[in-house]
Formats: structure tokens, C-alpha cells, sequence
């Protein structure tokens, strides 16, 4: 991580601005998958979940596009950070195969007592395959579209904006 300290003035205000640069490249593979969820909340009276929920309180599905960013040193003697054909081997495994074609909220028990949003389907994504990437890569991000103008983000646990 390289760190640059910057100061802007203008009209006689000073700012000091520090900025982490990461110094190391990211590759990203992106998946796909169908699945089908509902918001409700049993805590919540019918009339309190429509009126958080609208119609998502019936069952609707989606077709996710999933993106998994990897970040670390380029292995000198692959070219790569992290094998490509290992990655879609975990992602498959721990991922696609348990949520593809699912009923998110019934099928998998990691949504017992939690909202299938995309916020908690990416912290699902994280922890299935967080600990399946070998150093010196590391799991950087996961991208998670569900619809052309929805999608979320997530850095890790403690992470807020990717800086580690």
C-alpha cells in the first residue's frame, strides 16, 4: 500500500488530504445465477410489510450477475494473482450450486432469521468463500447486480471502502 499526502488550498483554506494507493493489480470473474426470494418480516403486521416492502412481500425472482474481485502479486511464474479455473471451481461449489434455482430464504440455511437482500447475499458470498482463496491473494470485493439498477457492494467485514 503506498500512502500520498496531499494539501489543497483554496481562497485561504487548507486541506490535508491523505490517499492509499494499492500497489498491486485485481482481477475480476464475474458469475451468474437465477434465484428467487420474498421479503417479510414475521415481526411486522401485514400493513408494516407492504409498506417497507411493497410487492416484494410475494415471491419474485432475479437473475444475478455476481462479480469476484481478487487482489495480490502476480505470480511471476503464471502471469496470474489466482487461478482463474480455481476461482470458478469455489464460486461453483460454495456458491452457485447452493443458491441457483433456490428459494434463497427456504433453501439455504444461512438466510434462517435473515432478509434474502442483496446486503446480506453478498456477506453470504464473503464468508462461503473468504477462507477458499490462498495467499498471497486475497478476496478484495464482491459486486452483486440484481437488477440493472440495483446492486451492492461488500469489502469484508470491517471494510468500508476497500482500503486494507
Amino acid at each position: 500500500m503506498i500512502l500520498k499526502n496531499i494539501v489543497i488550498s483554496n481562497s485561504g483554506t487548507t486541506c490535508k488530504i491523505q490517499l492509499y494507493f494499492i500497489n498491486m493489480p485485481f482481477i475480476t470473474k464475474q458469475f451468474k445465477f437465477c434465484a428467487a426470494h420474498r421479503y417479510w418480516n414475521p415481526k411486522w403486521d401485514e400493513d408494516k410489510n407492504y409498506s417497507v416492502f411493497g410487492d416484494d412481500v410475494k415471491i419474485h425472482g432475479h437473475n444475478y450477475v455476481l462479480d469476484i474481485t481478487i487482489a495480490g502479486p502476480i505470480n511471476p511464474d503464471s502471469g496470474f494473482i489466482f487461478d482463474i479455473q480455481e476461482l470458478k471451481m469455489i464460486v461453483d461449489k460454495h456458491v452457485i450450486k447452493k443458491i441457483d434455482h433456490s428459494l434463497i430464504q427456504e433453501d439455504i440455511d444461512w438466510f434462517q432469521g435473515k432478509q434474502p437482500s442483496t446486503e446480506n447475499l453478498v456477506c453470504f458470498v464473503w464468508e462461503s468463500i473468504v477462507d477458499q482463496i490462498k495467499n498471497p491473494a486475497k478476496l478484495h470485493k464482491i459486486k452483486l447486480r440484481e437488477t440493472p439498477t440495483i446492486f451492492t457492494e461488500y469489502y469484508g467485514p470491517g471494510e468500508t471502502d476497500g482500503n486494507k
